[in-house]
């Protein structure tokens, strides 16, 4: 499956799903509207905590992806406004920017389970 994660900042929830997708074996990439500098800090251990690669993640604005050609295109529940960027679904994750590694690791397990989901 081909998926595009969006949300505002790029840095913890799209990056966390986009890694997790891939490493499921879709074609994932993610973006934001205002993406950050960096991908957090908290967002990569929670990654490695359960083996997934988070090497080459990096914070990508919407408009430098080509959103045509994606089975789905997710938000991550941040009232990311794109009229030009058809979003399929938003899974209304909270945004775990800025808080401890326990709330980055619930966001990936519920990023997990939604993705096992997807059909």
């Amino acid at each position: 499956m081909r998926l595009l994660f969006v949300c505002v900042g790029n840095t913890c929830r799209s990056q966390m799903a986009e890694a997790i997708a891939r490493d499921m074996g879709h074609y994932a990439r993610s973006a934001g509207t205002n993406p950050g500098h960096r991908v957090a800090e908290n967002a990569v251990k929670a990654l490695s905590d359960i083996g997934v690669d988070a090497s080459g993640l990096e914070p990508k604005s919407i408009d430098s992806i080509d959103s045509s050609g994606f089975d789905r295109i997710i938000s991550m529940g941040c009232g990311v406004e794109c009229p030009a960027l058809p979003i399929d679904e938003d899974w209304g994750l909270e945004d775990p920017v800025g808080r401890g590694e326990s709330v980055y690791s619930a966001t990936r397990d519920e990023i997990l389970e939604r993705l096992s989901n997807l059909t």
